[in-house]
């Protein structure tokens, strides 16, 4: 008995360790050394861009430290850039993938495909549709370390790119691309984007706010697999039993049809405004790449939270022009003057650069 005792611990001994080795698998993958190699920072961008036709599936979580002001309209923006998000994603190309967000409550999947998006909330078995439209809300894809590191390195320009070594993310080989902004009116003090040199997957994304040593955002694959998933894990169709309801989210563009009076300037904190195909005059996109400046009308009860949550934020500034604070490198103000209509303020800008950009924005007018 004592021979046999002393042979199962043994056995039950060897799976412990097998069970830990694989546990650990993972972080010793991502501590093995990488292999750079003498791709040039110009040629890992092309590298990046050419990758949007890439088929893969594979698990990222994103990590935000941005406790951004929540207001009942936006719970949903502020909860994915100040939590940390799992995301599960299957992509066949940028208008046919899925996205699930996974929680200790259960799952909502994202599912795009050429018309629009279905949102599909497993625990309530609810579905939403939405159709594109010329500015919307971040969602869940927009935050995985492929879709963002392309996004963010699309505009960059030569000058602003530089090569950054080489680390092990998801088990490859992660080669690092720099992105320092030239734009004065910027917060971000870089990008670092690390690109799987098989296929110009960005791997892994790190946002670094101006003065601060830690990421304001990362987003990395934790497991990826390069292959095409197959076409029916991506395809939704919303069971019979399924309750359908309307997106109700906040309306940006409805919001700024309403407003009157001159249109927004062509250029606001130095920074020039982006050619938006069907926006309306009341809303307006500000710089390029990293550096984004966003003017976004303000309904009365939206602007009366945000004021509230920002008047609560540290180092919030409140003078005639309204209030504006900075969260890690996003900032934020709501002006207000007397007669007009609120208006937001947003983007990866300093406060300096808000206050300047509300000095020079004229009179909006309109039903608040």
């Amino acid at each position: 008995m004592a021979a046999r005792g002393r042979g199962a611990a043994v056995r039950w001994s060897a799976v412990g360790a097998l069970v830990a080795a694989l546990v650990a698998l993972p972080s010793l993958l991502g501590a093995l050394p990488a292999t750079d190699t003498g791709v040039s920072a110009a040629g890992l961008r092309a590298a990046v861009l050419a990758s949007d036709e890439v088929g893969f599936s594979g698990y990222a979580v994103s990590a935000g430290g941005l406790s951004l002001p929540v207001t009942d309209q936006l719970t949903s923006v502020a909860d994915l850039f100040s939590d940390r998000t799992s995301m599960r994603v299957w992509w066949r190309g940028p208008a046919d993938h899925r996205v699930d967000v996974l929680t200790a409550t259960g799952e909502t999947g994202t599912h795009r495909d050429a018309l629009g998006t279905w949102t599909w909330e497993y625990e309530s078995a609810t579905a939403r549709r939405t159709v594109p439209g010329p500015l919307e809300l971040p969602a869940p894809p927009d935050l995985l370390p492929s879709t963002l590191g392309a996004r963010l390195l699309s505009e960059a320009s030569a000058d602003e790119l530089s090569r950054v070594g080489a680390r092990r993310v998801a088990g490859r080989d992660g080669l690092g691309l720099r992105v320092v902004p030239a734009a004065r009116a910027s917060s971000v003090e870089r990008v670092d984007v690390w690109v799987d040199g098989d296929s110009g997957l960005p791997l892994q994304v790190e946002v670094f706010a101006k003065g601060s040593a830690r990421a304001a955002l990362d987003t990395r694959f934790l497991d990826l697999e390069l292959a095409v998933p197959d076409a029916e894990v991506t395809a939704f169709s919303p069971p019979e039993s399924a309750g359908l309801r309307e997106d109700g989210g906040f309306d940006l563009v409805a919001a700024a049809r309403q407003i009157t009076g001159p249109a927004l300037p062509l250029t606001l904190a130095g920074l020039d405004r982006r050619p938006v195909e069907g926006l309306p005059r009341g809303l307006a996109v500000y710089g390029r790449g990293v550096t984004l400046l966003a003017v976004v009308p303000a309904p009365g009860r939206l602007a009366g939270e945000l004021r509230r949550a920002l008047h609560a934020s540290p180092g919030a500034v409140v003078d005639e022009l309204g209030v504006r604070a900075s969260v890690g490198p996003l900032g934020l103000m709501v002006v207000d003057r007397p007669g007009g209509r609120p208006y937001v303020l947003t983007g990866t800008v300093t406060t300096e650069a808000l206050a300047a950009a509300a000095a020079d924005m004229p009179e909006l007018g309109g039903r608040p």
